[in-house]
C-alpha cells in the first residue's frame, strides 16, 4: 500500500504516536510519504498529489483534520482522521481508536465510509471545511482561553475556560435556514455535523452526520450558568434518558445557513479559533469525506 502522512508538528502533546503508527503499518513492499508542517506551511501543496496514493493520514488535531479532509472532499480518496490533537473530538466521534498500532491494523483493513461535512464562508470571501462543527461566541471564546493551557490540562483546559469565561458577550441573532429567517439571542450559535463535544457529551439526541443536514444550536441564555441544565440533559442522555434540551438550547436543522450577530461575534471551526467575526456562512457538502473507520463506527452509522 502507499500512504501519504500529513503530520502537524505543532498538534497535541508533541509525543510523535505517528512515527509508531509509520513502524507498526509499514510491510514489505509499502511505501509510507510524510510531510511534515509547523501549522504554517499550505497543506495544499502537500496534497497535490494525493490521487496518487491508497490513503492519506491526517495526523494532528481536529483543525487539521478538518483543512485536509476539506481539500480532498468528493475525490473519494480515503482519509484516515489521526488523532494527535488534544481534544481529538472527530476520532470520538467516529468510534475510532486512539492507539497507534489499533490504527495502523484499521487502515491495513481499509474500512471506508463517507460523511458529511460543512464548508464555512468568512467575511474576507475565505472559505473553509468542518468536519464536527462551526461557530461564534461562547464556543469560541471557551477554545481561545483554552489554547494556552491544552498541552497541560489536555481536554480539561476547555472546561477550565469555559468557568473562567462564565460572562460571554450576549448577542442579537438573526439566521438564514434554508431561505427561512430566524430572530433569538444568547451567547453563541453552534452548526454542528457531528453532535459530540467534550467529555463524549452530544449537543444533542442523535449524531446524523450522514443525512445531509446540521443541527443549529442557539446558546439562548445570558451566561454560562443558565446552560447548566441543558448540560445536566447532556449527560443524562448517556443513561438512555434523554431528556429536553431547556429552554436554553434552541435547535433547528438545515442544509444552508447564515449567521449575523449584533454586536458581532468571533468565528470558530474544528476548534480553530478565526481572526474573523460574524457574519458567516455554511453550507453542506454531503457525504464529500471518505473516512477509514473501525467496525463499531459502521455498526453505529451503517443506517444513517
Amino acid at each position: 500500500m502507499k500512504l501519504l502522512v500529513i503530520n502537524n508538528l505543532a498538534s497535541g502533546f508533541g509525543e510523535g504516536a505517528v512515527y509508531d503508527f509509520v513502524r507498526s503499518f509499514s510491510a514489505d513492499g509499502d511505501e509510507v510519504t510524510m510531510r511534515s508542517t509547523d501549522g504554517s506551511s499550505d497543506l495544499r501543496t502537500f496534497l497535490y498529489d494525493a490521487e496518487d496514493y491508497d490513503a492519506v493520514v491526517a495526523a494532528g488535531g481536529d483543525g487539521t483534520i478538518a483543512t485536509v479532509t476539506y481539500l480532498l472532499a468528493d475525490t473519494g480518496i480515503p482519509v484516515l482522521p489521526f488523532p494527535a490533537g488534544t481534544a481529538n473530538l472527530l476520532a470520538m466521534n467516529l468510534a475510532s481508536p486512539t492507539e497507534p498500532h489499533a490504527l495502523a491494523k484499521m487502515t491495513r483493513e481499509m474500512r471506508c465510509m463517507d460523511f458529511d461535512i460543512g464548508e464555512i464562508e468568512l467575511p474576507s470571501g475565505e472559505h473553509c471545511g468542518f468536519s464536527i462543527m462551526a461557530g461564534a461566541g461562547y464556543d469560541a471564546t471557551i477554545m481561545k482561553g483554552a489554547a494556552a493551557g491544552k498541552k497541560l490540562l489536555g481536554p480539561m483546559a476547555y472546561f477550565t475556560s469555559a468557568v473562567a469565561n462564565a460572562t460571554p458577550q450576549h448577542a442579537t441573532f438573526t439566521l438564514s435556514i434554508d431561505g427561512h429567517e430566524v430572530r433569538s439571542s444568547g451567547v453563541g450559535v453552534i452548526i454542528a455535523n457531528f453532535s459530540k463535544i467534550q467529555f463524549d457529551l452530544s449537543l444533542v439526541h442523535e449524531n446524523l452526520p450522514r443525512d445531509g443536514a446540521f443541527d443549529v444550536v442557539v446558546l439562548n441564555t445570558k451566561d454560562a450558568f443558565g446552560l447548566i441544565p441543558a448540560l445536566i440533559a447532556c449527560v443524562l442522555d448517556r443513561s438512555g434518558e434523554f431528556p429536553g434540551r431547556t429552554d436554553a438550547l434552541e435547535i433547528y436543522r438545515g442544509r444552508e445557513i447564515t449567521v449575523e450577530a449584533d454586536p458581532p461575534l468571533v468565528v470558530q471551526y474544528d476548534g480553530e479559533v478565526t481572526s474573523r467575526t460574524t457574519p458567516f456562512a455554511v453550507r453542506m457538502l454531503p457525504k464529500a469525506a471518505r473516512f477509514i473507520v473501525s467496525e463499531e463506527c459502521c455498526r453505529v452509522f451503517a443506517k444513517a
